[in-house]
């Protein structure tokens, strides 16, 4: 099952008895779980129809137990497992009967990052039960996302403007949505969101400073990059989430100069990049100034930062270095 399609069949209140839920975007799946429950039980009576167990600490006897305990004052209980991806294999053995034959008055949720579809136990579930895995989205859907989101909050927004908001703010949907609230809000009876809008509320964050940072890098701009990067280490920034905002923009660099060794018309860069003419511009003149070989080497860097930064190295030396790197013309 899709999300889109989980999302249509909840709002219509068309519940299954199993549910997957699983993926990269713990926010997404996180809502998702929410959005079920909210709809599968309702509040006033979750004391009496609500169980969550952690599927790392759990028995596979409780779970078993609660899901088969008929609802209080209701049609249906829920019985959520968080971290399902990490159950004993004990406590899956016990849950296989409960799967061939669900209690028709319980909804069992399972919500985990990953699962090992190898096991029985899993292949079992979204075999007899619904799964849905909920896919961090790639940049070329981010304004479409942000579009979606805005559109829900009542309002509508200028492509350029969602466009902006998804650069400035990349993947971390957690983040991204928090924007558009605020957006939103300061927006007040404005139908409609403008790239002023986005500047203005985007720029009172870190968010806005990570992307001059990277704007310095493709600019080969070193004094400004080193002074961008320590002030953003100073100010708590986190270094991986800064070195994916790099790794980003330097993917659009290195797409664009694909692009231009191809000598791709200036008129079709748009199209062919999938990059918003809004920041098209900028983006082609940093491109100019590097090669595709200069564009290997800072990701073949980029890989050694992340592994670094994972096995706790010295974060500002090494991303100095970097740096400095990256801006050698």
């Amino acid at each position: 099952m899709k999300p889109e399609e989980f999302n249509k069949a909840v709002e219509k209140g068309e519940l299954a008895s199993l549910y997957l839920l699983y993926g990269d975007e713990p926010y997404l799946v996180e809502r998702a779980v929410k959005k079920l429950m909210d709809r599968a039980v309702d509040p006033g009576f979750r004391d009496f129809n609500l169980d969550i167990f952690y599927g790392n600490e759990c028995k596979g006897e409780e779970v078993f137990s609660a899901a088969q305990t008929l609802p209080m004052f209701a049609d249906r209980r829920v019985v959520l497992v968080k971290k399902g991806g990490d159950l004993s294999a004990h406590a899956m053995e016990v849950l296989l009967p409960y799967l061939q034959d669900p209690s028709p008055g319980t909804c069992l949720i399972l919500q985990a990052e990953k699962v090992d579809g190898r096991k029985k136990f899993y292949a079992d579930f979204k075999k007899r039960g619904e799964a849905v895995e909920f896919k961090r989205p790639y940049e070329n859907q981010l304004g479409p996302y942000v579009r979606d989101e805005v559109r829900a909050a009542g309002k509508k927004i200028e492509p350029a403007a969602a466009e902006l908001l998804a650069y400035l703010v990349g993947n971390n949907l957690q983040e991204l949505v928090s924007q558009i609230e605020k957006l939103c809000i300061y927006c007040g009876k404005k139908e409609t969101v403008a790239v002023a809008d986005v500047k203005a509320i985007v720029s009172d964050t870190k968010v806005e400073s990570v992307f001059e940072f990277t704007d310095a890098l493709g600019s080969k701009d070193l004094p400004r990059a080193l002074k961008m990067l320590t002030a953003l280490l100073q100010d708590g920034e986190v270094p991986l989430r800064m070195l994916g905002a790099v790794a980003r923009h330097f993917r659009q660099l290195w797409q664009v100069r694909e692009l231009l060794d191809r000598k791709v018309p200036q008129s079709e860069l748009a199209k062919a990049s999938g990059i918003n003419p809004y920041f098209l511009g900028k983006v082609t003149a940093q491109a100019r100034n590097y090669t595709v070989t200069e564009l290997q080497r800072i990701f073949e860097r980029m890989l050694e930062l992340d592994l670094a930064f994972k096995s706790g190295g010295l974060e500002e030396p090494l991303f100095e270095r970097f740096v400095m790197e990256a801006c050698r013309r």
